[in-house]
């Protein structure tokens, strides 16, 4: 089976980003959201970001016109039989993954391969809700998706090879990303990495050791970091990263990775970083 016919759950700022660089890619896209006004708001948000991209010259508006046609937006499950590929794009949370990936694989087509994606939930969790384990996997990408290259590949202890190596051949050669594999563990390869070094400068801001700005400046010019990590905090948004957070330390049990008091205080502001215009910085 070649993958031309996709399907992205979540219309926010993660799949909104995944469904375009699959449209773009010439596959056949739907996005389904849970309402039609978040789906018109995912909607939207494509069509800003293809417009941006024509005025920074990435893509031409007749490759803008060829994206958009390509891409439809419900809020049916029921349109998705046909697809052969469907990325889960929805809030972290193990329950509310449970009951999209129930309902996928009663309606997606028996060959059709299922991914998540999370950035710490447990795929063989998540696989669990369906009677296809070995299609299922996780496909981790990075925001913004429409420019970052990686996306991690996550496999369960049931998930086929053969999968895996479909999946991967069309990460790389068809969407053009850089895709790598990993197990199932909490945080895969990335978030475990990166996780304790956010979570450590939020800590060092709250304990007033230096300036979020200098914290920022001293990673950007001292590491050669494109982000501070505060910055990029904000960009990945707060409430994830307490999500992530918890994840990780509900598994491994180790105070690097517990949510520092200062991230459940914004979280509960409703501070989010730059999807709500407040974070550690503030955005127009």
């Amino acid at each position: 089976m070649t993958i031309k016919k996709v399907a992205v759950i979540g219309g926010g700022t993660m799949g909104s980003g995944i469904a375009e660089v699959a449209a773009k890619s010439g596959c056949d896209t739907i996005v389904v959201e849970i309402d039609a006004s978040l789906a018109e708001q995912a909607q939207k948000k494509l069509e800003v970001s293809t417009e941006k991209a024509v005025s920074r010259g990435k893509i031409t508006d007749e490759d803008r016109s060829g994206l958009l046609s390509r891409i439809s937006f419900t809020t049916s499950f029921d349109e998705l039989t046909d697809r052969d590929l469907v990325i889960e794009a929805v809030v972290e949370s193990p329950s509310v993954k449970a009951s999209v990936f129930k309902t996928l694989d009663e309606i997606v087509q028996k060959d059709g391969i299922l991914a998540s994606n999370t950035s710490s939930i447990s795929i063989g969790d998540i696989a669990n809700n369906t009677s296809r384990g070995p299609q299922v996997l996780g496909m981790h990408f990075f925001n913004p998706a429409t420019v970052q290259p990686l996306v991690e590949l996550i496999s369960s202890e049931v998930t086929s090879e053969e999968t895996l190596d479909k999946v991967e051949i069309f990460t790389r050669e068809v969407m053009g990303k850089h895709p790598i594999r990993t197990i199932d563990r909490a945080g895969f390869v990335v978030n475990r990495l990166l996780v304790p070094y956010l979570l450590q400068a939020m800590h060092m801001f709250d304990r007033g050791q230096a300036s979020k700005e200098d914290i920022d400046a001293g990673m950007k010019f001292g590491c050669a970091h494109p982000q501070g990590p505060l910055e990029l905090s904000d960009l990945i948004g707060l409430d994830t990263l307490q999500l992530v957070a918890e994840v990780l330390y509900e598994e491994f049990k180790e105070p690097t990775y517990a949510p520092p008091p200062i991230l459940k205080r914004m979280v509960t502001a409703g501070h989010l970083g730059r999807k709500t215009g407040k974070g550690f910085y503030t955005y127009e």
